[in-house]
């Protein structure tokens, strides 16, 4: 069955998709990146305002799971600290993730792994910033940039259990990690996430979807719309298959980037998106996406773009 949807005349809300466990906590599966909310570093700053606005009104439309990092700030923003300003007092039912393991030094650079014993500067760091005394789930992103990094995550996770019981955080997920390191994490301790790169033209990770599936772990994917394989933030959406998602999307009354996030959360009940944004209007137009139905026909035609 399809779904008709006009982004003008239609303003969805976060839970359409349906829900999922994070930890002991539930979630709408339309989540909300926060890298993009203060500007890329490409990018001319963003508006103040606007993040506030974007930040609000994604509560507003059932939002609960906002992602974010103390690494994710330009020059004159820090999206910490916008979250902090714009929501605080914090919704009960609101999960703020965020991610240790890399660092940024004031240029902006990013700085190598942390070794174990400085996560929980880093843990400590986001507390501060978002003005919480707990977290509600901590990724580990392991290594810098896309290319994931081999080797143990045990020491890190194991680090990152200290800090769970030390009451600093929640609930521990990975981030930019292969099957066998997920698989390692859940010999210590339960994961409640793995945040990869993934998406309709950026398919590397189909395996390790499916594992986080047979293992009841939310598989949480970025740049589902952003890129593709291969190409950097800064490049945009991957024009492979752009004929045949656009078609898709006409059919829908949608934009492609609302298809592509639809295709996302029809990849499975564990599947969650946390599409970015700092534009209001585009804020609107990505949970919107979540009442989305794409079927049999349309999954097909998106399908088969990947295995072209």
């Amino acid at each position: 069955m399809t779904s008709d949807i006009s982004t003008s005349a239609i303003v969805g809300t976060a839970d359409a998709a349906g829900t999922w466990q994070l930890g002991d906590r539930t979630v709408n599966r339309l989540g909300l990146g926060a890298m993009r909310l203060g500007g890329m570093p490409w990018e001319p700053p963003r508006r103040r305002d606007d993040a506030t606005a974007v930040l609000r009104r994604a509560v507003e439309l059932g939002v609960n799971h906002i992602d974010t990092a103390a690494f994710y700030f330009t020059a004159v923003r820090s999206c910490n600290e916008l979250i902090s300003t714009a929501l605080q007092p914090y919704p009960d039912d609101l999960v703020l993730a965020t991610k240790v393991g890399p660092s940024r030094s004031r240029d902006g650079e990013f700085e190598p792994m942390a070794r174990p014993e400085q996560l929980r500067t880093q843990v400590e760091e986001n507390l501060r910033d978002l003005g919480v005394d707990q977290m509600g789930l901590v990724n580990l992103r392991f290594g810098v940039g896309m290319d994931k990094t081999a080797g143990s995550v045990a020491e890190h996770i194991g680090a990152l259990v200290d800090l769970r019981d030390a009451g600093l955080l929640r609930t521990i997920g990975l981030s930019n990690i292969t099957a066998d390191q997920l698989t390692e994490a859940l010999s210590i301790t339960p994961v409640a996430c793995v945040q990869n790169r993934y998406g309709l033209t950026d398919r590397g990770d189909d395996d390790l979807l499916e594992l986080c599936g047979e293992k009841g772990v939310a598989f949480v994917p970025f740049f589902a719309v952003a890129t593709a394989t291969g190409a950097s933030p800064v490049d945009g959406p991957d024009a492979t298959g752009e004929a045949e998602i656009t078609a898709v999307a006409d059919k829908h009354g949608a934009t492609p980037a609302q298809i592509r996030l639809a295709w996302t959360l029809q990849r499975g009940p564990h599947v969650l998106a946390i599409p970015g944004t700092g534009n209001p209007a585009h804020l609107e137009q990505n949970v919107a996406s979540a009442s989305l139905r794409l079927d049999d026909a349309d999954l097909a035609t998106l399908d088969a773009i990947a295995a072209g």
